[in-house]
C-alpha cells in the first residue's frame, strides 16, 4: 500500500522543503499521512474545478504547485470564500501537498522546466541561494577494531547521509592516549596507567535536528566509557544550480521577435506582452516562471539580453526598457504550467503504482476577449 506519508517523502525529493523561502507554505498541508493513496491528481491551483475533478476521478491527494494554505487561517468554515475550498478536501478524504518554492529553488526545478520547455540550455542559477546549512560535522575517535560497528550505529541514527548517498564518512588512523583516574573502569587497560590505542577519527556529517539521537547512538555503540567527540558548524555555500531563477542560452542568437515566437509556440499563452526591439539579437536569456520582476537587476547583472516573466507592471517595464533589458511576459500561469507534468512525471517514475493524472480543468484566470 502506498500512502500519502510516501508521496510526500518522494515530492520532498523533488522539491525539498529545506529549500522553500522562509515565507512559504510547501509540503503536507492536509490530510492523514498514514492513509492510502492510489491515485494523485495535480494541478497549478487548488480551484473549486480541480476539487470536482478529484472527485469525479477518485484522487485522494492533490498536488499543488500554489499552497492552498498559505496565511494563517483563524478558521476553517464552508461559508468562507478562501477557507471552504480546504474544508472541502478535508470533508471529501482528500490530502493536499504543496511545492512552491521548494520547486524554484530545487537543483533542476521550476525554471529548468521552463528552459527546457523554451530550448534552452541552463547555465546557473540566477540569483544563487545558499544551501542551507541544517548539518553538523560529529567527529569522534573509535579502537580500530569497533570503528565498523560505531559507524553503521551512527548512520542507523541518521548519520552520514548526503544527497541519495548514506553511511558516508571520513576516517583517519592515529592513536589515542589517556589515563584512568580513581574510580574509573576503561575499557582497554588499566586505571592510573597511561594507555596508548590504536583509534580511528571517524566523521560524519549529521542533521542539526537529529543531533540529539546521533550522539545518543554513539554512547550505546562506543565501547568507551568516557566518549571523546567534537561537533563543528558548517557554513552554508551559495551553490550555482540552487536559488531563484535561472540564466540560460539560446544554441544560437535569435532576434527578440523570433523569440517572442519560440515562447509563443512552447507555452500557448493566453495572453503574451514583451518590451523591447523586435530586431535586437538575444542569446542569453533570464527566466524566473511566476511573478519575478524583482529579478531585473540580477537579469543585467548577469548579462542577460532578456528576462523572461510574468506579472510585470508598468513602471518595470519602463525600468527594463531604460536599462537595455528584453522582457517577455507570457503570464504568470503559463510560464510555471510547466511544473505540472514535471510533477505527475516524477511522481510516476518514482512511485509506478500510482496512477497520476494532470489537472485538465486548471487554467489561466483571466480569459481572452473574443474578436468581433
Amino acid at each position: 500500500m502506498t500512502s500519502v506519508a510516501s508521496v510526500a517523502a518522494a515530492l520532498a525529493e523533488f522539491a525539498p522543503p529545506a529549500l522553500a523561502a522562509d515565507w512559504d507554505r510547501v509540503g503536507l498541508l492536509a490530510g492523514d499521512p498514514v492513509a492510502p493513496v492510489t491515485r494523485v491528481l495535480v494541478a497549478h491551483d487548488l480551484v473549486e474545478a480541480v476539487l470536482d475533478e478529484a472527485a469525479a476521478c477518485g484522487a485522494e491527494l492533490i498536488v499543488c504547485y500554489h499552497p492552498p494554505l498559505f496565511a494563517p487561517l483563524a478558521a476553517v468554515r464552508a461559508d468562507q470564500v478562501e477557507e471552504r475550498r480546504v474544508w472541502r478536501a478535508v470533508r471529501e478524504g482528500r490530502s493536499l501537498y504543496a511545492t512552491h518554492t521548494a520547486l524554484d529553488h530545487a537543483p533542476r526545478g521550476t525554471n529548468e522546466f521552463l528552459a527546457e520547455a523554451l530550448g534552452l540550455t541552463v547555465v546557473g542559477a540566477l540569483r544563487p541561494l545558499a544551501a542551507p546549512a541544517e548539518r553538523v560535522k560529529l567527529v569522534t575517535f573509535v579502537p580500530r577494531e569497533r570503528t565498523d560497528a560505531v559507524a553503521a550505529a551512527l548512520a542507523a541514527a541518521g548519520a552520514g547521509r548526503i544527497g541519495d548517498y548514506a553511511e558516508c564518512g571520513f576516517r583517519v588512523a592515529g592513536e589515542g592516549t589517556f589515563r584512568g583516574l580513581a574510580g574509573s573502569r576503561p575499557a582497554v587497560g588499566e586505571a592510573g596507567r597511561l594507555e596508548r590505542v590504536a583509534e580511528d577519527r571517524l566523521e560524519m556529517v549529521v542533521p542539526r535536528a537529529g543531533l540529539a539521537e546521533v550522539v545518543s547512538a554513539l554512547r550505546a555503540a562506543h565501547p568507551y566509557e568516557e566518549v571523546a567527540f567534537d561537533v563543528y558548524a558548517l557554513e552554508a555555500v551559495a551553490s550555482p544550480v540552487l536559488g531563484g531563477g535561472r540564466l540560460a542560452e539560446l544554441a544560437e542568437a535569435e532576434t527578440l521577435e523570433a523569440f517572442v515566437a519560440r515562447v509563443e509556440a512552447a507555452l500557448a499563452p493566453r495572453h503574451l506582452r514583451f518590451v523591447g526591439d523586435g530586431a535586437l539579437l538575444v542569446r542569453r536569456v533570464a527566466l524566473v516562471a511566476g511573478s519575478g520582476a524583482s529579478f531585473l537587476a540580477d537579469a543585467v547583472a548577469a548579462g542577460a539580453d532578456v528576462l523572461v516573466t510574468g506579472d510585470v507592471r508598468h513602471h518595470e517595464a519602463l525600468r527594463a526598457a531604460r536599462s537595455g533589458l528584453a522582457l517577455v511576459d507570457p503570464g504568470h500561469f503559463a510560464s510555471e504550467r510547466p511544473v505540472c507534468f514535471e510533477t505527475a512525471a516524477w511522481l510516476r517514475q518514482r512511485l509506478p503504482e500510482l496512477t497520476v493524472s494532470v489537472s485538465s480543468v486548471d487554467g489561466e484566470p483571466f480569459a481572452r476577449r473574443a474578436a468581433r
